[in-house]
Order: C-alpha cells, then structure tokens, then sequence
C-alpha cells in the first residue's frame, strides 16, 4: 500500500499521471529462479520502459527481501539509465530506519537508478496510516523531483 502511494504521487509528476502498474513479486514466486523466464523478462521490459520507478520492500533480517534481491539481479549494471527511483522500504521499528539508505539505494545505483530524494521508511503504526508521514515526505522530496524533465 505505501509503495502503491508513493507511485501515485510520483505519477503526478509524469506524462502519464494516471498510469500506475504494481508489480509484487510474491505473485512470480519460483520464476524469478528460472533465468530467462518469459514472466520475469516482461516485468522487466516493463521496469526499463518506466518513466519513473518505485522499488519497496519489507525490511527482512536489516535488508531488503530476497524476492527483491533476485529480481533486481536481473538487471545489468547500469541497465536503469538513470530511471527516476524512488527506495522504499517499512518496517517494524524506527530503529531500523536507514536501512533504506544503506542497503536498498547502493543496490539501485549499481544498476542504473536516479535517486533524486532520501528513500521512504516507514515503522510500525506509521504504515496503517501513511498518509501524514508521505506527505511530509513529499513535501521535502516534490521540488527535486519536479527539477526532472519528464519525457
């Protein structure tokens, strides 16, 4: 749901402001094991063709989820071009709020990715309700993002 969030408001900034897909991976399962599945090749047509791009995942043992990981191994260094990212990532604690600078954004720029804000994290109670805490991130993260030329 955040993630999905934080898509539409990136979204506004776009061409095609209503033209949000959400890929959860958990529906590939095993394909993303079979390299060069048909599947996972679409999807990834899909992410290179993207205007802009939102990467989340649950932090899972202080990272980010090994369906990610396996997807994102998909992509070449550099592959991205500089495709407008935007990491985010929740969990259950504050305490592990940089894990979204630490380990997801390093991963991205390695394949390519432009992370023109700070990531998203959000904890425990502050994910029923995301509402108020992405608007405070919008808020700081709308004027570089509004500095891209969008095509």
């Amino acid at each position: 749901m955040v993630a999905d969030l934080v898509g539409r408001q990136l979204a506004t900034l776009t061409s095609a402001p209503d033209d949000v897909l959400v890929i959860d991976l958990a529906d590939l399962g095993g394909q993303l094991l079979e390299w060069g599945n048909t599947n996972v090749k679409q999807l990834k047509a899909i992410v290179l063709g993207a205007q802009a791009l939102v990467v989340a995942s649950p932090t899972y043992k202080a990272s980010y989820t090994g369906l990610l990981k396996t997807f994102l191994d998909q992509f070449e260094r550099d592959e991205l071009e500089g495709l407008t990212t935007i990491a985010v990532m929740t969990g259950a604690s504050p305490a592990h709020s940089l894990v979204v600078e630490t380990q997801l954004k390093p991963v991205l720029v390695e394949i390519g990715a432009s992370l023109p804000t700070r990531g998203v994290y959000l904890a425990g109670s502050q994910i029923d309700d995301p509402g108020p805490h992405l608007a405070e991130w919008y808020t700081m993260a709308r004027r570089p993002l509004e500095r891209i030329v969008w095509q």
